[in-house]
């Protein structure tokens, strides 16, 4: 459970084409998960859209903010919070924030992107340590990622048991592929009615968390708005479940399925 919560929320969705379909979000937006660990309801985790401007260019600012509460802060303490900066145009990050406490496991990082000499700065600030990374194609960050991915694929055209790939950065590792595989619908009971969801799995470092590298399933809204509903992972410790528990601010309508 030391890999945050919000990494598994936010490691969702999507098939790139590299130009906006729709716009699945708009500033206002806000989700809010519950977070169960095992028998527990460990923690609640948000994510909130709004408004910015880096150099002088307009942003999306999205805050995510994880936090245990309760009786499960006293068996392991979570208080994360991640932000990212990205263009409102074309999605692609211009700054990412990564504070981490979990049970002690710490992390103070800041990336910032630099598109004309084509190269992202991290900035360690816990260790003091910088590292500098030549910049890909179709770069994102943790945050920035999930909705460049909202905005950028057509459900009708995913196809079972394909993946899709991504270049991310969000941590000193470096930049690595995110693979999701799509694998199929499926209808929700929520508290808010039954949902039809698009199922996805992303390959995952097996290790010190996760079981092996497809202990995750997610769920996604197959509407226009496209917000995650539900998260299954097997840890290396346990099990964790998250599911939607409220939200504001929706660009579309939420589909709800009517008996």
């Amino acid at each position: 459970m030391k890999k945050k919560v919000l990494i598994c929320l936010l490691l969702l969705q999507g098939v790139v084409y590299g130009q906006n379909i729709h716009e699945a979000f708009k500033p206002g937006e806000w989700l809010k998960f519950r977070i169960h660990y095992g028998f527990l309801n460990a923690s609640y985790a948000t994510l909130h859209v709004k408004t910015d401007s880096v150099r002088d260019t307009p942003v999306y600012h999205v805050v995510g903010r994880g936090k245990t509460t309760g009786f499960a802060s006293i068996f392991f303490k979570v208080d994360d919070t991640y932000e990212s900066y990205f263009d409102m145009e074309d999605g692609k990050p211009y700054r990412f924030i990564r504070k981490i406490d979990e049970g002690g496991y710490t992390k103070d990082i800041e990336i910032n992107f630099d598109y004309q000499k084509k190269e992202a700065l991290l900035d360690d600030k816990k260790n003091d340590k910088k590292f500098n990374f030549d910049l890909q194609n179709n770069i994102q960050d943790l945050v920035s990622g999930f909705y460049y991915l909202r905005n950028n694929y057509r459900p009708e055209d995913l196809e079972i048991g394909k993946s899709i790939q991504l270049n991310m950065l969000y941590d000193d590792d470096g930049i690595f592929k995110f693979r999701l595989k799509f694998l199929g619908k499926e209808i929700l009971r929520t508290k808010f009615g039954k949902v039809e969801c698009l199922m996805f799995r992303p390959y995952v470092q097996a290790g010190r968390v996760f079981k092996e590298q497809e202990s995750l399933t997610l769920w996604v809204s197959n509407d226009l708005n496209l917000i995650p509903i539900r998260i299954k992972a097997d840890l290396a410790v346990g099990s964790l479940k998250a599911d939607l528990d409220g939200y504001n601010g929706l660009k579309h309508q939420f589909k709800i399925i009517m008996d």
